[in-house]
């Protein structure tokens, strides 16, 4: 018995700095700005991006080359992602008033992505105008 109260413990407590770090990496992409390029690849006409968006943007995340420190973070904000549609579907008949919560965290996880496809575009126009030069 107390050893399963202390393994739920420390599984509530890997939760609580992992939900903690994701929310942190996608505070810190709301301060990017979408470049043009981007919003137009993307097909974004605002900044609010919807949650829906995430999975669109994953699929376009992986044509573009990746970023040496940037695999370990967006798998990150993808299980959180998840995390979040998990939380959705169970609280969504027990606690309706956190469907509102969960759409922001989720457009913000759509928003990290997007910015992190913006990186990678600028990242990889730069390699090919390196390599035209």
């Amino acid at each position: 018995m107390i050893p399963g109260l202390i393994l739920a413990l420390l599984f509530l407590t890997l939760l609580q700095f992992f939900v903690s770090y994701t929310h942190a990496l996608i505070l810190e992409s709301q301060g990017h700005e979408l470049s043009e390029r981007a919003c137009e690849i993307c097909g974004f006409t605002a900044k609010p991006v919807a949650g829906n968006e995430f999975r669109r943007l994953q699929q376009l995340m992986a044509v573009c080359p990746r970023l040496a420190a940037d695999g370990y973070k967006i798998r990150a904000v993808a299980l959180y992602f998840g995390l979040l549609g998990l939380t959705r579907s169970l609280l969504k008949w027990w606690m309706p008033s956190a469907a509102v919560w969960i759409e922001k965290e989720r457009g913000g996880c759509a928003y990290f992505a997007a910015a992190d496809l913006d990186r990678r575009i600028v990242y990889s126009r730069m390699k090919m105008t390196g390599q035209e030069s």
